[in-house]
């Protein structure tokens, strides 16, 4: 790469996101992560404009609208962010040339499938954030084909708010945590996330005839939330953090305004044979954020 590389990336300040820019990048490789005064995924006019302030390789939009529950009262709030923009940065990819990269969400499924879901089983979401996450894939496939739609899932790390943390600080001042044990997936690393995207990113940037398409990224293994709870809280009372007794409840037990499917286990044989992935056990890449947040001392 003899000539600088730009590559947008939204959502910089999100788990994937703040990954993706600690990621290592070859030399030449320029990441631009505009903040929300710059690029607001919300606002057409400011993604045109971020848009035009500089001619890109590539574009990555790991932004989203995240808030499940909240999707369910603010449904055009959340179709703005999670299917209009994405439509909007894929028309911008394919009228500049250049490849787009589309983070998407296990919710697209409604979670009946007894096994791991690959990428070509129905679709069915249950909620507004999935079925907005959804719009946004449609788009991007059918506007920008020369794009990777990423879906991925359980997405934990040392930063933002995430179920890690929220488990350790939960166990902090209780000694019995209630949770969800009928509801299974695939718990993953941001960091691995952010590995897989700019493998795909790079090469997509290299190579026009580079695959695309719809592919699954999650860390490997199946577990429910009761037993990721489990294993968070065994290894911070190995190492003298915070400790608690998880009780397994049904999702009856734990209503909530959204739907989520009780199985989102995603296949990731595809993204294996195209790319070369090959997603590492989820106990292992929770481990190396247990002891990224004890290094730091932000485990709280």
């Amino acid at each position: 790469m003899a000539e600088p590389v730009h590559i947008l990336i939204t959502g910089g300040a999100g788990q994937v996101g703040l990954e993706l820019l600690a990621a290592d990048w070859p030399d030449g490789v320029v990441l631009h992560a505009p903040g929300r005064d710059d690029l607001d995924l919300s606002d057409p006019a400011s993604i045109r404009r971020a848009f035009a302030r500089q001619t890109w390789a590539g574009v990555i939009n790991s932004g989203a609208w995240t808030a499940v529950d909240k999707a369910e009262t603010e449904a055009a709030a959340a179709f703005a962010v999670n299917g209009q923009a994405p439509a909007i940065l894929a028309e911008l990819a394919r009228d500049a040339g250049v490849p787009m990269i589309q983070v998407s969400t296990d919710y697209v499924f409604d979670g009946s499938r007894a096994d791991a879901y690959a990428e070509d089983d129905p679709v069915g979401p249950v909620g507004v954030y999935g079925a907005s996450k959804l719009a946004g894939e449609l788009a991007v496939r059918t506007i920008q084909p020369r794009s990777v739609v990423l879906r991925t899932a359980w997405v934990l790390s040392p930063h933002r708010a995430n179920f890690l943390k929220t488990m350790l600080r939960l166990a902090a001042d209780r000694p019995v945590l209630r949770v969800v044990d009928d509801q299974q997936g695939c718990p993953t690393s941001a960091r691995d996330i952010a590995r897989t995207i700019r493998t795909i990113a790079l090469r997509m940037i290299q190579d026009t005839d580079a695959p695309a398409g719809t592919y699954h990224f999650v860390n490997s293994g199946v577990t429910t939330w009761a037993g990721l709870a489990r294993e968070i809280l065994r290894l911070s009372a190995r190492d003298g953090g915070p400790s608690a007794e998880v009780e397994g409840i049904t999702t009856d037990q734990y209503p909530t305004p959204a739907r989520r499917p009780a199985n989102s286990a995603l296949a990731t044989g595809r993204i294996g044979r195209d790319y070369g992935v090959v997603p590492r056990p989820w106990a292992e890449a929770v481990a190396d954020i247990m002891a990224e947040l004890k290094a730091e001392g932000r485990a709280e």
